[in-house]
């Protein structure tokens, strides 16, 4: 009996893309991100890229460099437009749909009483157009414009955030650095264990099912035995724990600061150790993200020498409206966003009153402020590109209103021997189109996991005052 031939799979059918001008601006290579499926532009959506592409924002940019993606995706007269343009080599074999312009005047079929000479609704128009046009394929309007997707479903159309730049859907998943370990954990884990001494520290080789999840550089604690250790090195079943240095006693105080919770004296940990290059730190209001940062990088610019200075920059975005220009030299532009390094500044040079040597008093106070004030440089990020910073501490404040572009921009600055550490909250954060999940803040610390020098600590108690954690509480 002949055998029946197997039943050819059904192709499954495309989605058709209609782009809005916001997501060509918040993303260029946005074309090249839908896979097998179709991306439409209609004319609107060109014509609001010419009106934006003067400037030197961020969205200028970023309306220019889409320009030049599509000059080059055109520059192939041999591809019929009507057939669109196949976007499978421009995209490194990502993409395997094709890009299609509107090529024909599209009448408005929008019901009556709204403006067919608004952007927005001459956009939907074309939407309304295409579902007409291909009744059996879904088509879909991509925009980071709230208000252009509700108006979209009001009018019974399909309409999505653009996605792909997001890091992570939930941030409640985001990687903290550090881990719990089970009450059990030596039991497991302790079986045929190797240990030994390095430079006062001590030195666990483990095997257990636990190794496999665990991270290099993550920071681990048993609540029952008080024990603290970082992951070394991880490989299969196998890990190496380090034990940390306590930086909650008074003996290992770093500038005067000693670590108040489990979570600061990793963080600590991570800042003082010099095989690390690459520090982030998150945390609500007052988890003394920027006091520690400050404390460890005046350690080791004025004691132990290993930096130059310390350079501290952040992102200039206002919570209210804008005051205006600001006189002054780049430094003196920036004293203003810069009241967070000065109110740690004041907790770090404070002297004790009663101290009548030599350097107590108003006058010891002064002099330690002006030493450290001469090695502390605050900077624009407006002036950063094409530098490069040779054994530099480069603290980013407020890191959570950057965009991955941006962030990478500020990290490849660094130079043989600079640590870079970002700070932030990502519950802060007052850029427009940027949320939690696509934060650049997000990015770096989901994108670092892992690496050999770089560390993660997410902070979680509040330690500003009982006024300060109550309201993060409540408010």
């Amino acid at each position: 009996m002949p055998r029946k031939p197997a039943a050819s799979k059904k192709p499954a059918v495309t989605k058709i893309f209609v782009l809005d001008t916001n997501v060509l601006m918040h993303d260029p290579s946005c074309l090249f991100r839908f896979e097998e499926h179709d991306v439409f532009l209609p004319i609107m959506t060109l014509e609001e890229l010419d009106n934006h592409k003067k400037g030197m924002s961020e969205i200028a940019r970023n309306a220019r460099q889409t320009s030049r993606m599509l000059d080059e995706l055109l520059a192939d007269d041999s591809e019929a437009m009507e057939l669109g343009i196949s976007l499978y080599e421009a995209s490194s074999k990502m993409a395997s749909g094709r890009l299609f312009l509107q090529t024909e005047a599209i009448s408005a079929d929008l019901p009556q009483g709204l403006p067919t000479s608004k952007v927005d609704n001459q956009i939907l128009s074309v939407v309304i157009h295409l579902q007409k046009k291909f009744p059996k394929r879904p088509v879909i309007l991509v925009s980071k414009d709230i208000n252009m997707r509700i108006k979209s479903r009001a009018l019974n159309l399909l309409a999505e955030d653009y996605f792909n730049d997001k890091v992570l859907e939930d941030t409640d998943i985001l990687y903290t650095g550090t881990r719990a370990l089970p009450e059990n954990f030596w039991d497991k884990h302790g079986k045929g264990m190797e240990s030994w001494k390095k430079d006062s520290k001590t030195y666990y080789k483990i095997n257990g099912p636990l190794c496999p999840q665990m991270l290099i550089n993550e920071c681990i604690w048993l609540e029952k035995d008080g024990f603290t250790a970082i992951v070394k090195e991880a490989s299969g079943k196998t890990a190496v724990l380090e034990t940390l240095v306590d930086y909650t006693s008074p003996k290992h105080a770093v500038w005067g600061i000693t670590a108040r919770n489990r979570e600061q004296n990793f963080a600590m940990n991570l800042l003082m150790n010099p095989d690390i290059d690459f520090v982030t730190l998150l945390g609500q209001a007052g988890t003394g993200k920027t006091l520690l940062t400050l404390a460890a990088g005046l350690t080791q610019v004025l004691e132990s020498k290993l930096f130059a200075e310390i350079i501290m920059t952040r992102a200039t975005v206002p919570v209210g409206e804008d005051i205006g220009f600001l006189p002054g030299t780049e430094e003196e532009k920036m004293a203003p966003w810069m009241g967070a390094l000065e109110d740690n500044l004041d907790v770090l040079t404070h002297t004790d009153e009663k101290d009548s040597g030599p350097y107590g008093g108003e006058w010891g106070k002064a002099a330690t402020h002006d030493m450290i004030r001469s090695r502390i440089k605050v900077k624009s990020m407006n002036f950063m590109r094409g530098r490069t910073f040779l054994k530099k501490f480069l603290i980013i404040d407020e890191a959570q209103n950057l965009t991955p572009k941006q962030m990478k921009t500020l990290i490849t600055r660094a130079g043989p021997g600079t640590k870079v550490v970002c700070l932030g909250n990502i519950a802060q954060i007052d850029t427009p189109y940027l949320t939690e999940g696509s934060s650049g803040l997000t990015y770096v610390v989901d994108r670092f996991k892992g690496w050999a020098h770089s560390g993660h600590i997410t902070l979680q108690r509040g330690e500003r005052s009982r006024l300060a954690d109550h309201a993060a509480e409540v408010l």
